[in-house]
């Protein structure tokens, strides 16, 4: 799959390795901002089940 987005980005190699670390960048701003917030209400750590 990486060697399929490599042949895919136009350029040469400096605009694919900058276009790539951008890309990157990109997922990982989307998982945090979006899918992580979204999922954390369903995760069970909230749910303790030490009594005192």
């Amino acid at each position: 799959m990486y060697g399929w987005i490599w042949r895919t980005l136009p350029g040469g190699r400096t605009s694919k390795a900058l276009l790539s670390l951008l890309l990157a960048l990109a997922v990982c701003a989307l998982l945090l901002l979006v899918v992580f917030p979204w999922v954390e209400p369903m995760l069970p750590f909230n749910d303790v089940t030490i009594d005192q």
